[in-house]
């Protein structure tokens, strides 16, 4: 059998949509052919954790850790945190306005630490994977990232072995959404950008996770790019066919939910409702799981919403899929911001298989509008449709009082973690020959 060696700063007992990725990866390697080598870090300094992943390993998977120093002590003391205290690595596309501290840190993290505030990991990990290739065989590599580190480790290997090589681009580098709020130096911006093309340039296939962002990746480079999307694992699908839906009338969401993924036109539509006495407030629950900035809980308060919000902090992955399979709708929010076309968060794939009515908000030309359309999972609302979300809701409601509120998605068999898995495994057929 093959073995390909994953590059990946996430990874179990770390929780989130980026280690589910490559967790599901691994979990069906094997039954194309290759074995999953997983090289990682011994300490990351991780915003969630989720265990319960560990349950989707292969048996008997190598995982190799090592040591990595993140200048996060610094930051927490410049910016008045205490010592150890997470850092959400996706603070600054959360649209939230930074103090004068949190500026400092974030343009010293865009001129000094580059890619990014793990690349202390780099050198060591390039010295430490070449002694390991020396008495291992391995037939390919791939790296994802974000964190973009990962791909440089990468990039070192390459140029000194020549190894196949699929750089996986979760999240785009250079061309992320808050790339200018780094406020980066000429010479700065000029290094982001030729380090980026390196590794664009070496690499044998970039595998991006969304149509658009390939799209934008061909303005970059001339190198193969294939689209490989996240997805849902039939056997989670298969665990809760049973599931019972909820008795009230809830509209579930998962993940963050912050100042650029704030569903305002649903509260504002919810709000309207409210005050015409619709009788939807009977059965109505909000529920929202994960992180929740303070400034969509003023929304909710501005709305009149408080006493029909539920928050839950977090759920482990298995805990998480049950809430939707049971849910009468589940919410989708793509960030309000100049590349909202390109979002495709990993969540809309579980949705979608779970035969629930996603409810989406963002642009309707956008990949995740898309997905969703061409599926018949649900319907898109932009962001100031107010009038078509209230029209939405009370259908939706009129169905539930019914019985009859459900969907029967098609065509989402290319979407499964297995399906994806042979996907990824054709392409490093093809660049190991």
């Amino acid at each position: 059998m093959k073995k390909v060696l994953i590059i990946t700063y996430y990874w179990v007992p770390a929780g989130g949509g980026g280690v589910q990725r490559w967790v599901k990866f691994a979990k069906y390697f094997r039954d194309f052919g290759w074995e999953p080598v997983i090289y990682t870090v011994s300490n990351g300094d991780y915003p969630l954790l989720d265990p319960s992943l560990a349950k989707n390993l292969p048996e008997g998977i190598e995982v190799i850790r090592t040591p990595i120093w993140e200048p996060y002590d610094f930051y927490n003391k410049l910016t008045g945190k205490k010592k150890g205290e997470k850092i959400d690595a996706n603070f600054l596309s959360q649209g939230k306005k930074l103090d004068w501290k949190k500026r400092i840190a974030v343009w010293i993290r865009g001129n000094f630490f580059i890619p990014d505030a793990r690349c202390f990991w780099i050198e060591p990990s390039v010295k430490y994977l070449s002694k390991y290739l020396q008495d291992h065989k391995i037939d390919a590599i791939i790296s994802t990232g974000p964190p973009h580190t990962c791909h440089r480790i990468g990039y070192g290997i390459k140029k000194k072995y020549n190894l196949p090589w699929i750089v996986d681009y979760r999240d785009p580098w250079t061309q992320i959404d808050f790339y200018d709020e780094l406020n980066l130096s000429a010479w700065a911006d000029r290094k982001h950008k030729r380090m980026e093309k390196e590794v664009l340039d070496t690499c044998d296939i970039i595998t991006p996770i969304g149509k658009t962002m390939k799209e934008d990746l061909h303005k970059l480079t001339n190198t193969r790019v294939e689209v490989v999307t996240n997805g849902y694992d039939e056997e989670d699908k298969k665990q809760d066919e049973a599931i019972s839906l909820d008795e009230k009338f809830s509209i579930v969401y998962v993940g963050t939910m912050n100042n650029a993924r704030d569903p305002k036109v649903m509260w504002n539509a919810l709000n309207e409702l409210k005050k015409e006495g619709h009788e939807l407030f009977e059965k109505l629950e909000v529920r929202l799981v994960g992180g929740i900035e303070a400034s969509v809980f003023e929304s909710i308060r501005n709305a009149g919403l408080d006493s029909y919000i539920t928050h839950i902090k977090y759920l482990p992955h298995d805990q998480v899929l049950k809430m939707q399979n049971k849910a009468q709708i589940l919410l989708l929010v793509i960030n309000d911001t100049w590349n909202a076309k390109s979002i495709l968060t990993g969540k809309i794939f579980e949705y979608i298989a779970s035969n629930r009515p996603v409810l989406c908000i963002g642009p309707h030309d956008g990949d995740a509008a898309e997905i969703i359309n061409t599926s018949g999972a649900g319907i898109v609302i932009d962001y100031k449709e107010v009038a078509e979300m209230k029209k939405v809701l009370t259908d939706y409601y009129a169905k539930y009082k019914t019985g009859s509120l459900t969907i029967q998605a098609s065509g989402i068999e290319k979407y499964s973690r297995r399906a994806l898995t042979g996907r990824m495994s054709g392409l490093l057929n093809e660049i190991s020959k």
